[in-house]
């Protein structure tokens, strides 16, 4: 064999890892590539989160339920905010779950890099996959807590209470994308700051509280007065989402198509630019984590 034909061979079976220069990259493909491996950290996740814990995945569902009861006691009872038409218990029970879906793969994007330094400096893979993978386990635990809206929702639908809007019921998979789509983008922006920046973490609770009261959460949109504040609030992306997914599943809801499909753009536009934000921390993040 000439020395050209074993060389050859040679680098079939090698694969030569090296800095990419390129200051845009997405390398979404390749996420593609390690399907196997963000399944295997999807349920690495969704089990961690349960462990050593009393109840277990019960908490999935345990504790939209007992959101919706300080809801309703606070805003439904105290406060006397009204919720459309819709039954308390219902209306809450379905924000809080949906809410659930943005506000964890927020939450548990925003510490990536940090919480998966030592296996991020151990072995390669895309780094997108642990976020990616996060997003899909604040998409399994809603799923879960859809068993629980069903039930509501047929109770309901037979007292004659509420009057779904079937023929939009397809819509609402790509709805619940859009959500955790965008929560992972912001979690993954503040993964990416937090590298130099530690103190922002310690905010990033807080950020989200006050985040979910002004994204049409606790309150539908139709209670709030005409003004700056209203305006406000619909321009926050999860505000219309939120909006249309109770429209859809409970019947009511102020929509307004302007201003989703503005929350639409900022989400497509966030997404590539967490990704390309991600991408490039990550060549350097081990000499500041």
């Amino acid at each position: 064999m000439s020395e050209n034909s074993r060389i050859g061979q040679d680098s079939a079976y090698h694969i030569t890892l090296k800095p990419d220069d390129k200051s845009v990259r997405l390398n979404l493909g390749e996420v593609w590539q390690y399907r196997d491996l963000v399944g295997l950290l999807t349920k690495r996740t969704f089990t961690v989160t349960y462990q050593q814990t009393v109840l277990g995945p019960l908490w999935i569902v345990i504790n939209p339920i007992l959101s919706s009861l300080i809801y309703m006691f606070v805003f439904g009872h105290i406060a006397a905010v009204g919720t459309a038409g819709v039954p308390q218990i219902l209306f809450y029970f379905v924000s809080s779950a949906v809410w659930e879906i943005f506000a964890f793969s927020l939450t548990r994007n925003s510490q990536t890099f940090i919480t998966n330094a030592y296996l991020f400096s151990k072995v390669y893979f895309p780094r997108i996959c642990v976020p990616i993978s996060n997003m899909i386990v604040s998409l399994l635990k809603f799923l879960i807590q859809l068993l629980i809206v069903a039930v509501l929702l047929v109770t309901f639908v037979v007292r004659g209470d509420v009057s779904p809007m079937w023929a939009l019921y397809p819509l609402l998979p790509l709805l619940f994308l859009q959500l955790a789509v965008f929560g992972m983008s912001v979690g993954v922006l503040i993964s990416s700051v937090t590298t130099k920046y530690r103190d922002l973490l310690s905010v990033v609770n807080v950020l989200v509280n006050l985040w979910m009261y002004g994204s049409a959460v606790v309150y539908p949109i139709s209670s709030i007065p005409d003004g700056v504040l209203k305006i406000f609030v619909k321009i926050n992306p999860v505000s219309e989402i939120m909006e249309l997914i109770r429209k859809i599943l409970l019947g009511k809801g102020e929509f307004d198509l302007f201003y989703y499909l503005v929350g639409l753009a900022v989400t497509i536009l966030l997404f590539f630019f967490s990704i390309i934000i991600f991408n490039r921390v990550e060549r350097t993040f081990a000499d500041t984590v």
